[in-house]
């Protein structure tokens, strides 16, 4: 059942980007979001570790010249990266009951780097449209409990 949502999450974001040309965070980003979405603290926590990615992009690239496949692998690294700290942080600030875990590993990194290349708040928007569509079109045809 988890990957028929993901194949309906990857057709309801590239027709979304052939409609709107805004990329919804990436093409698989919504339909793991979607997944995760009876957890929003999950999801909140997967969009500001790429917020997070998305810093450590803009403070390195001032050191090194950082495009193309370069910047795809250190957005990917710096979101597995801020995702780990976060995994290891969280349960020592003494908040390990709220369930704040970010969704994959590299789900943040993909995240962070359509923010790279689109305007943040285009992206996001998109990405909370087309993860909530997949949600409930996921819900309404019985793929998700």
């Amino acid at each position: 059942m988890t990957v028929t949502v993901l194949l309906v999450g990857v057709v309801l974001a590239l027709i979304y980007t052939e409609i709107t040309g805004i990329l919804p965070g990436g093409i698989i980003v919504p339909a793991a979001l979607a997944l995760a979405m009876d957890s929003p603290g999950r999801v909140l926590a997967t969009v500001l570790a790429a917020l997070l990615a998305l810093a450590a992009y803009r403070a390195l690239s001032s050191f090194f010249l950082l495009f193309g496949r370069r910047r795809y692998v250190v957005m990917i690294l710096a979101g597995a990266l801020v995702g780990q700290l976060w995994l290891l942080l969280w349960p020592r600030l003494g908040a390990a009951s709220l369930d704040l875990r970010v969704v994959g590993l590299i789900v943040p990194g993909l995240l962070a780097n359509n923010l790279v290349r689109q305007k943040v708040l285009p992206t996001l928007a998109s990405l909370a449209a087309v993860s909530v569509l997949t949600y409930f079109t996921a819900k309404l045809i019985g793929m998700l409990g």
